[in-house]
């Protein structure tokens, strides 16, 4: 064999190498992606809903009457401050909800969104979370209709909400900041409109990815609270 012949020889086999090497990198980085983040921020989820509930338990204050700070529980993750549940997602659905919506905050449950109000207030409650990756909190939302429950949980209270929109019923581009309005209004008249906007509502937004994978538009949910009772006692709204 000519030394040409050699060199082409070694030239090609490293190639090969390196190809499979960045095949072998690739499938790591997706399956990581896809299996090994569910599996860290659903045992993340686990673990602040425990912390969360264990250290409202010994705020005996908070069921005295008095409200905690807003700030809600701190852990190493960020603040804490609600659990949601959502029965149509089964009845061992628990993920915890933090303050704002940086990465870290949407690797470890719902965020919820600066400047809208806050759980059970007067205007709308805002959360974010991922569709797919990080524990996929919001995968099912399309599955979810008109007339579905979400409840959120504070130190002292449980608020429940009912949807008024069907959970594939709305997407918007990552732009459309009008569905986290106090009283929002979609600006296209022939769309999904949130419930009706009386000054006193409260209202509840649920936003995800609108496909599984990279997309920069989002699905929407709405809804609003039908009920308030004391935590784990029964108490009128």
């Amino acid at each position: 064999m000519s030394s040409r012949s050699s060199r082409s020889s070694t030239w090609m086999t490293r190639v090969g190498v390196l190809l499979v090497v960045a095949g072998l990198v690739l499938a790591g980085y997706v399956a990581w992606q896809l299996y090994g983040t569910n599996a860290t921020s659903q045992r993340t989820h686990r673990s602040l809903v425990d912390e969360v509930e264990r250290k409202w338990e010994q705020q005996n204050s908070y069921r005295a009457g008095q409200d905690g700070p807003r700030g809600g529980v701190p852990t190493d993750h960020g603040d804490v401050t609600a659990v949601v549940r959502i029965p149509a997602f089964g009845d061992d659905y628990a993920v915890p909800v933090l303050e704002g919506s940086s990465d870290e905050v949407l690797a470890s449950g719902f965020g919820h969104l600066d400047g809208t109000a806050g759980a059970g207030e007067r205007g709308n409650y805002a959360l974010a979370a991922h569709r797919v990756t990080h524990g996929e909190p919001l995968r099912d939302l399309p599955s979810l209709e008109p007339g579905d429950e979400v409840v959120v949980e504070t130190a002292r209270w449980t608020y429940t909400y009912v949807l008024d929109t069907p959970g594939d019923g709305l997407t918007v581009p990552f732009t459309g900041t009008w569905v986290l309005a106090d009283l929002p209004r979609n600006p296209d008249a022939g769309g999904v409109q949130p419930p009706g906007r009386e000054p006193a509502q409260r209202l509840i937004t649920l936003t995800t990815c609108s496909e599984l994978f990279h997309t920069d538009d989002r699905l929407v949910a709405f809804g609003h609270l039908v009920s308030k009772d004391e935590r784990n006692r029964d108490r009128p709204f």
